[in-house]
């Protein structure tokens, strides 16, 4: 276990998943013993009728926040009453952010049409929210980012950038458009070299951490279950890559999340 007095940020974790079903007390103790200060809880990721899934994590602990958005892969599911809910969640006083929302053209679990009227509709509902949101986007980043400029950009409300996996090119288009940019646990694996090479050429200003637990485990532990408490460990590899500490990388990233939300220090 890595110093607690990190005071790192998960900025992307789904609490709510079955794989923390025997165990979601003591996990989430344990995020809090490594250091972890805040948790981004995403909701909606599992279907459009678990939009409020991140919801009672954020009530019950006031270092949880939460999200909510319809994901591409679902994205042929979504009814105008799925919508109606987001937009009453975005009211909540917890939630931060429309998301996880985008493109994924890896999957293709929606026809891709879908997936774009739906993230465009979504980015409606956040704009008149006047909330942020979270990208989910996987080999779709040239009709992503032409949509987040066509359609978001005005709104000046920025986002994140969840898992990102692109190029130099696409992360800095990203920032440009006022997104954070947010690494996971897949920048340890040792075949991520070009992803490692990304995070070492952005601005630290600019970038976040975060988990998106259950999934993405560090090599340490790849093939097991993901949990907020290895958010350090990403925090480790951007250091390593940028000649830096865990602890530089984990205040900045913290600083930078806190900092985007206006929640004041982590």
């Amino acid at each position: 276990m890595l110093d607690p007095t990190l005071q790192i940020i998960d900025s992307h974790a789904h609490l709510e998943y079955p794989q923390f079903d025997e165990d979601r007390d003591a996990m989430l103790e344990r995020a809090r013993q490594a250091g972890v200060a805040t948790i981004l809880a995403i909701g909606g990721a599992a279907g459009p009728d678990h939009l409020a899934s991140a919801v009672p994590f954020a009530e019950a602990h006031d270092w949880i926040y939460a999200t909510a958005g319809i994901h591409p892969h679902e994205a042929n599911l979504a009814t105008d009453s799925h919508f109606v809910h987001l937009e009453k969640l975005t009211h909540h006083p917890r939630f931060l952010a429309v998301g996880e929302i985008g493109l994924d053209y890896f999957h293709n679990h929606s026809p891709r049409e879908i997936q774009a009227a739906v993230f465009r509709r979504q980015l409606e509902i956040a704009r008149a929210a006047k909330k942020p949101i979270v990208i989910h986007c996987r080999d779709a980043w040239t009709d992503c980012l032409a949509i987040l400029e066509s359609d978001w950009l005005s709104a000046g409300l920025g986002g994140i950038l969840h898992c990102f996996t692109g190029t130099l090119e696409e992360a800095q288009k990203g920032i440009e458009l006022g997104f954070l940019v947010s690494f996971a646990a897949n920048i340890t694996y040792p075949k991520n070299n070009a992803l490692r090479e990304t995070a070492g050429q952005l601005p630290l200003d600019r970038m976040l951490t975060e988990t998106d637990s259950p999934y993405l485990a560090p090599q340490r532990v790849r093939g097991k279950r993901n949990e907020p408490a290895y958010v350090a460990e990403v925090a480790q590899a951007l250091a390593n890559v940028r000649k830096s500490t865990t602890e530089e990388v984990a205040a900045a990233t913290a600083a930078n999340f806190c900092r985007f939300f206006r929640l004041g220090d982590a």
